[in-house]
């Protein structure tokens, strides 16, 4: 089947992390509206990333890296470097990936893959910093506020069944996120590092093309 090596991990975290909970922690409202309105100043968000996966069963984490850029309102690319080039780009509610080890390339719609259309919400959710998406899904509690760190845990019985809780970071201005861990109930995580974050630069023309 086309497409099913180079984002593997990356469409289980995914696929793990979307059901219907919501935020009842009405201490949280301030801290949220001031989130909400430092990401509204963002235009344009581009990163290096590292995933860090711990499987219970493994002494040692498996490492990839890769980038992530992002222009409002729904423009992304999502694309691992190592240790298996692959990826894609969105471009409204359409896209392209591709998966440099087999050369496959297709083109997808959000709207007719629901598996990419999950993953592409989680990651403009992310950039967006859109709090009233994730309070939709997740009841969410705050671990610290200085740095800003959040726990969101699923109420559907499906979801728990795997996923214990995401943690989400914020940076110290609180105008995005710098990283995402994922902890599940067997005691694997997956963690998502952003580096070297930059917001509102200039993009390449290439941004959300697809590589030569």
């Amino acid at each position: 089947m086309l497409y099913k090596t180079g984002l593997s991990s990356l469409l289980l975290f995914f696929f793990l992390c979307v059901a219907p909970v919501c935020a009842d922690n009405l201490s949280l409202e301030p801290l949220l509206t001031e989130l909400k309105h430092a990401a509204a100043q963002t235009e344009t968000l581009s990163s290096p990333f590292v995933q860090e996966k711990y499987l219970d069963i493994f002494a040692e984490k498996l490492l990839s890296d890769g980038v992530f850029i992002y222009q409002k309102p729904d423009f992304l690319r999502w694309e691992l470097l190592t240790p298996m080039a692959s990826g894609f780009v969105l471009r409204g509610d359409d896209g392209e990936r591709w998966n440099h080890l087999s050369q496959e390339q297709e083109s997808f719609s959000v709207t007719d893959d629901p598996v990419m259309g999950m993953i592409a919400q989680q990651l403009l959710a992310w950039a967006r910093v859109d709090l009233d998406w994730l309070e939709g899904r997740y009841r969410i509690e705050l671990q610290t506020a200085d740095p800003v760190v959040l726990h969101l845990y699923p109420r559907d019985e499906g979801e728990a069944e795997f996923i214990k809780y995401l943690q989400i970071q914020f940076s110290a201005d609180r105008s995005h996120v710098v990283a995402v861990q994922m902890v599940e109930q067997s005691g694997d995580q997956t963690t998502i590092t952003f580096t070297e974050v930059k917001i509102n630069s200039a993009l390449p023309s290439s941004a959300f093309q697809v590589p030569k």
